[in-house]
């Protein structure tokens, strides 16, 4: 048995039970319910720690519990995504063992440009792309070519994408940039719009790797003319995935050997990025064969019935196996 010490965010610290609560709240905190029960599930005790703006509180639970590892699910700290990376640099100021990414992988995988930069030097294949950051207007992009999607540059979790996203022209570049800028409170990063079919590979571990199976989201019964992206809505809204009949699974009719070649490509990415724990790298594959990397995921969504869990079910890894793994990857990872 371990002391486990879950850091969840600001309003993310679930109950004892689901008894009683709705739909709407059970998804502020569901991940964070899964990890922890199935935390208890495997024996170990574990306490919960909400943290937002105070380091401290992370010190001092610390030095009461003494935790053998830390469960790291925050995804901000101080409402700043970027943050998280010196969080996790203060557990290893504490000599405290963590799960998830490094804060090394966790700073080169946030930032998508940089994530494009390393791999385009390795000639790893990624959509063009250019920046624009906030105070700058969206100037014409010659060297680019419309259809371009126009994204946060560190936001996760499709956050800032819809339909409107993709853009044809420069009066349409030139407001989503806007939107991005004013709304998301974000640099914007703008990228060739890649057609064809969006891939998710999860990968496990620290040195040894271990991959899943390729899954794929099916955006095919979206509306006739509309664009195959997997919006904030698509993901996270479950009465438009019932609608629209979207759903995840399994990656099919894939080219003989094609899953293995992405297998070995991902384990490349996710060392060149210095990623460590676990993580989930997206990938568009056009109708010719060509496969760009999109964005690579640090510390991916670990609900029960989300991919990265649903993936390593289908390579024989159940939910409870997978925490454990997760833990004991945490509690073998050494700083560099």
């Amino acid at each position: 048995m371990k002391r486990v010490l879950a850091l969840v965010g600001e309003g993310a610290l679930p109950p004892s039970s689901l008894e009683g609560k709705t739909p709407e709240q059970i998804d502020e905190w569901k991940m964070e319910y899964d990890v922890i029960r199935a935390v208890k599930v495997l024996g170990h005790e574990v306490t919960g720690l909400e943290v937002s703006h105070d380091l401290t509180r992370i010190r001092d639970a610390i030095e009461e519990h003494k935790p053998h590892v830390v469960f790291n699910m925050l995804e901000d700290f101080q409402g700043i995504v970027t943050f998280d990376a010196h969080v996790v640099a203060y557990l290893e100021l504490l000599r405290v063992p963590y799960t998830g990414c490094n804060p090394r992988g966790l700073v080169l995988s946030r930032d998508k440009s940089i994530t494009k930069k390393i791999c385009t030097y390795h000639r790893i294949k990624v959509p063009r792309f250019v920046v624009f950051r906030r105070g700058r207007k969206a100037r014409s992009v010659r060297k680019l070519r419309f259809p371009l999607i126009v994204k946060a540059l560190l936001e996760d979790a499709s956050l800032g994408i819809s339909q409107a996203s993709v853009v044809k022209d420069q009066e349409q570049l030139e407001k989503r940039v806007a939107f991005i800028h004013d709304q998301i409170e974000d640099d914007a990063i703008v990228e060739e719009f890649i057609e064809g079919r969006e891939l998710y590979l999860g990968i496990l571990g620290n040195h040894r790797l271990q991959t899943f199976p390729l899954w794929e989201i099916n955006l095919d019964s979206l509306p006739e003319g509309a664009p195959k992206i997997a919006t904030a809505r698509i993901k996270w809204d479950e009465k438009f995935q019932k609608k629209h009949g979207i759903e995840t699974g399994l990656a099919k009719d894939l080219p003989d050997g094609f899953e293995a070649r992405v297998q070995r490509l991902a384990k490349r990415i996710y060392r060149m990025l210095g990623l460590s724990g676990y993580a989930r790298l997206d990938f568009r594959l056009r109708e010719d064969g060509s496969l760009f990397l999109l964005e690579a995921n640090a510390n991916p969504d670990l609900t029960e019935d989300e991919d990265f869990a649903s993936s390593a079910e289908a390579a024989g890894l159940k939910y409870e196996p997978l925490i454990q793994k997760i833990i004991n990857l945490g509690l073998q990872w050494r700083p560099d």
